[in-house]
């Protein structure tokens, strides 16, 4: 084949992946909100001169809020809102969140569902084609306090607080958007904010009176929803196997970790536990909460994963040496700063957005969110249920080349949870269920009782970075733009 054929097949495949737009729905091109109060020209975000970005993002509006009306207030959080573009709807509003706790939403606006896209490795910002902002407005919130530009000293203990904290700034935020209150409301974070987003929701269901729109649903992605061991030390040793030729461990390693797996009762664990539906709550090795002495197998592995590839990626393992530049500085595993400032450590991007000039902003955050540790427990084992329940629909989303945590812990976690008065997914997760229009099977997909579960093949930890196509049309099912998965 020669190379102008290879590239014929690359261009064909390229449009298989390339969203259909209407002729006046470039980039910048955003239905207008217009909003009344005359605060929010404080945080009007000119599009058309975003340093290095260099297209009409359209207009935005950004910076910092209280999480309360108390006049000696001190806590900020520090937000990004966009409109829709010109395929989005008015009658919608993406919440999005990271996790950490204490990374930044601003990873998720400009690496995975925001209209600029400034991936890993890219020499210039692009137009997200797969941008959220085609299905509705979206407002990023950098939470909680202590975390990316935000402002105050960090207090909270526990997930509760946060909520409540969250709940308090989206009272501000709305005071000043008020044109914004009646939409559909849904909430959506990845990693750690598996945990924070069922709290958040619960809180709302329970507060309906707090807030002026309506909770639809929400989406959690490579969630952080049960204990470690779970999620992280039960399936690793599968998941090595699983990708063998990835980790290119050596026979004397894979025999010490297959014998420890066997001592701590991690060996075929799904196999001898999981099933649709449950016989009843599946035993956790350990103390349930932690690994037991000598079990810590997640560790190990991420030890000799490095000394057989340097750049080895928790977040997605199919990365190797050299570790891309990332323009937010911390790409994988390891920070790669090339450039130096990152993005939102240059003077002429805070004043451009509204930010404070004298913070040092870093993609997850040098502070203790939680001075003293969160105190509460998995949302599994508490609110996740409920707020399934409550909710029109809910999405859990995982990617498969995700490390840090497992696809398979996932599932476990689903299979030991009771809602609507059953316990877990009652028929098995079909291989090859998710369909993702354009492409084929890319995963699975399995609904009951108002959740839908997806694994997404080739995806990392970052679902809408790894697999935009797939995250989009995932949340256009969320939001009901479509019937089925």
């Amino acid at each position: 084949m020669s190379k102008r054929e290879l590239r014929a097949h690359q261009e064909a495949a390229a449009k298989r992946w390339t969203p259909q737009r209407r002729a006046n729905g470039g980039p910048g091109t955003v239905k207008n909100i217009t909003f009344a109060n005359p605060r929010a020209s404080e945080f009007y975000v000119d599009g058309a001169n975003i340093p290095l970005v260099d297209w009409d993002v359209g207009p935005s509006w950004a910076g910092l809020l209280p999480i309360s009306n108390a006049t000696d207030e001190t806590r900020q959080l520090f937000f990004w809102f966009f409109p829709p573009g010109p395929d989005g709807s008015l009658d919608d509003l993406i919440f999005w969140t990271n996790g950490g706790p204490g990374c930044s939403s601003l990873e998720g606006l400009l690496q995975e569902n925001g209209p600029i896209s400034w991936e890993w490795g890219q020499a210039k910002a692009t137009p997200n084609q797969y941008s959220w902002t085609n299905l509705s407005s979206i407002l990023y919130v950098e939470q909680p306090v202590g975390t990316g530009f935000s402002q105050g000293v960090p207090n909270i203990q526990n997930e509760d607080q946060i909520a409540q904290q969250l709940v308090g700034f989206l009272q501000q935020f709305f005071e000043v958007f008020s044109e914004l209150k009646g939409k559909n409301l849904y909430l959506t974070g990845e990693s750690y904010a598996g945990t924070y987003i069922p709290y958040i929701a619960n809180y709302i269901y329970d507060n309906p009176e707090l807030l002026d729109l309506p909770l639809k649903g929400f989406w959690i992605s490579d969630p952080s929803i049960s204990w470690d061991v779970v999620q992280e030390e039960i399936p690793a040793v599968g998941f090595v196997h699983k990708y063998l030729n990835v980790f290119s461990l050596n026979q004397t390693f894979m025999e010490y970790l297959d014998e420890t797996a066997a001592e701590c009762n991690y060996t075929d664990y799904y196999e001898k536990y999981v099933s649709y539906p449950p016989k009843g709550l599946l035993p956790l090795p350990g103390d349930s909460v932690e690994f037991a002495p000598g079990c810590d197998v997640w560790d190990a592995i991420f030890s000799a994963a490095l000394i057989v590839n340097p750049a080895f990626d928790i977040y997605r393992i199919f990365d190797t040496y050299p570790i891309l530049w990332d323009v937010l500085g911390f790409p994988g595993s390891f920070p790669q700063i090339q450039v130096a400032p990152v993005y939102f450590n240059r003077d002429d991007v805070k004043a451009h957005i509204h930010a404070p000039l004298d913070v040092q902003w870093t993609e997850c955050s040098n502070i203790n969110v939680f001075p003293n540790g969160d105190a509460s427990l998995p949302p599994v084992f508490t609110v996740l249920p409920s707020v399934i329940e409550r909710s029109e629909r809910s999405v859990i989303v995982h990617g498969l080349a995700d490390f840090i945590l497992i696809a398979e812990g996932t599932r476990i976690a689903i299979q030991n949870m009771t809602w609507d008065g059953l316990q877990g997914f009652q028929t098995p997760i079909q291989n090859d269920s998710f369909i993702v229009d354009g492409i084929g099977a890319l995963g699975t997909a399995h609904t009951e009782r108002g959740l839908t579960y997806f694994e997404v093949e080739l995806s990392g930890h970052m679902i809408p970075q790894f697999s935009p196509v797939a995250a989009f049309q995932i949340m256009q099912y969320l939001m009901g733009f479509r019937d089925t998965p």
